[in-house]
């Protein structure tokens, strides 16, 4: 049985929390407002709260998951909330391109 320490750990869950919150946010997305049954007439609030939610607590998990990884300088794991941190701000902007 291999164990890891304590740090090390924190960052394979906070990556694994912000792969899940991504996804998660991706698949609302999706739903509401690309492949829907018929057009919304209006903007769903509840929804657009529950991203603005989402989207908060991925960033606190990237920043977190980010600092950490450079006080035990981490390569992998610097290298990866990097990356992701690119991919979800892209997101945004994509998304923002899309629905104005």
């Amino acid at each position: 049985m291999l164990i890891r320490s304590g740090k090390v750990q924190f960052l394979f869950w906070t990556a694994f929390a912000a792969v899940v919150l991504y996804l998660w946010i991706v698949a609302i997305g999706l739903q509401t407002f690309v492949l829907p049954d018929e057009k919304p007439m209006h903007l769903p609030q509840d929804v657009v709260l529950l991203m603005f939610v989402l989207y908060g607590l991925l960033a606190v998990a990237l920043l977190a998951g980010t600092i950490i990884s450079a006080m035990i300088d981490s390569a992998f794991y610097r290298k990866f909330f990097g990356a992701f941190m690119i991919l979800a701000l892209a997101t945004v902007i994509v998304a923002k391109s899309l629905f104005g």
